[in-house]
């Protein structure tokens, strides 16, 4: 009598663990905004991109204000804003669009610069009160009367 060969069985791999996921998770341990089955292939735009373009854009036009504090507080906050909107987009790029992105770095680059205006601005400021004396460059008639001055000589 001839044997029958049976069909040999192939050895099925071991199921593998669900991976653990990376601690800390982001948003709070809560699902990425659009994540899931509602709304899937829809970009939003980040959340604060159009705060950091418009307060860099502001920092720039108000260096010269009020020695240029408004300015430096305008580019300091829309740099912080920014850094957390950059990590946002880094942990989850399909779900905001491109564009406003691009807007969070003009608005970053905006308070840059912004940043750079208004320290260079207070930095003259305090160079000229040791140079020329506190009371000439707080008072206008004072100061002047120092310009007038070096007009005559």
């Amino acid at each position: 009598m001839s044997e029958e060969q049976l069909p040999q069985e192939t050895p099925q791999p071991a199921p593998t663990p669900n991976p653990q996921p990376s601690y800390p998770p982001p948003h709070g341990g809560f699902p990425p905004p659009n994540a899931g089955h509602f709304g899937q292939g829809m970009q939003q735009s980040l959340p604060n991109a159009t705060l950091v373009l418009v307060f860099g854009i502001i920092s720039i036009l108000t260096c010269c204000c009020f020695y240029g504090v408004i300015s430096l507080i305008l580019s300091i906050v829309a740099l912080v804003v920014s850094k957390k909107d950059r990590a946002l987009y880094a942990a989850y790029p399909q779900t905001y669009t491109a564009s406003s992105y691009k807007n969070l770095n003009a608005g970053r680059v905006c308070a840059i610069i912004g940043l750079i205006l208004s320290a260079l601005l207070i930095i003259s400021f305090v160079i000229a009160g040791f140079v020329l004396g506190w009371s000439v460059v707080t008072d206008q008639q004072a100061m002047k009367e120092f310009l007038e001055s070096l007009q005559h000589n």
